[in-house]
């Protein structure tokens, strides 16, 4: 997959710019599909009245209504992740899945930095990884 950078948001299902602490920095953004039935437009979350369904549970192709159900469509999905190692200030790109996996206690896409190997985790957003050993104080 090739991981340009986007040139508008009407191309991409997710989006996002973070800072990672302590001196690192990730932008995240995966593109919409082709529609797989008449490969004339994008699928994308339906419209109603106007507006984006932002809780819907399928995709839908503008062009022709073909749906497909939300999960089945982002298991297929690429995520792409230009970034700043927060460890060794190395700039690459990586890739992973859309889905989200569960990585020190939080739902988060993660890359590994191709110079030292640290695992790189765009969390859902106002999230922190749970460090090892620690204990909530609720």
């Amino acid at each position: 997959m090739d991981c340009k950078e986007p040139e508008s948001m009407d191309e991409l299902i997710y989006f996002s710019r973070r800072t990672l602490e302590p001196k690192g920095k990730a932008m995240a953004w995966a593109y919409k599909q082709e529609c797989p039935k008449c490969k004339k437009a994008l699928m994308g979350k339906p419209v109603e009245k106007g507006k984006i369904k932002i809780r819907a549970t399928e995709y839908v192709c503008p062009a022709c209504g073909y749906a497909k159900p939300k999960l089945e469509h982002e298991k297929e999905l690429v995520m792409c992740i230009k970034y700043m190692c927060p460890k060794c200030d190395h700039e690459g790109v990586g890739t992973t899945g859309y889905p989200m996996k569960t990585y020190q206690g939080v739902k988060a896409r993660v890359v590994q930095c191709e110079a030292c190997g640290e695992k790189i985790a765009i969390t859902k957003k106002m999230k922190d990884p749970k460090k090892k050993g620690a204990v909530d104080d609720d």
